[in-house]
């Protein structure tokens, strides 16, 4: 099993960015892909992107290719999602989420482990 805490969350204005930090707890991190949904209030979770477990291949949203770029250090057990140009329409919880497979995870709203979420603010 794989247990997610995220953190970095917090408040910027449009146009700023952000680095989220997500640090998986064991020693079985390495062998699974990492990604990253979010969801706003009143709306459903979406996909935002996700790593397979070597960290050579990538998936990203429409919304947020160009902008955003996840990465994964399986030395220290944790993801990242590094969030450039960001937009208002990025205000989101943001959680952490591990599947077996990170192209799984681009088509799926349920991966097998869930963080417990990170709060992003865009402010105009």
């Amino acid at each position: 099993q794989v247990q997610l805490v995220e953190s970095g969350g917090g408040l910027v204005q449009a146009g700023g960015s952000l680095r989220l930090s997500c640090a998986a707890s064991g020693r079985t991190f390495s062998g699974y892909a990492m990604g990253w949904f979010r969801q706003a209030p009143g709306k459903e979770r979406e996909f935002v992107a996700a790593i397979n477990w070597s960290g050579r291949t990538t998936y990203y949203a429409d919304s947020v290719k160009g902008r955003f770029t996840i990465s994964r250090d399986n030395a220290k057990n944790t993801v990242y999602l590094q969030m450039n140009s960001l937009k208002p329409e990025d205000t989101a919880d943001y959680y952490c989420a591990a599947n077996p497979t990170a192209q799984a995870m681009r088509d799926t709203k349920s991966p097998t482990y869930w963080g417990e979420g990170t709060q992003v603010t865009v402010s105009s």
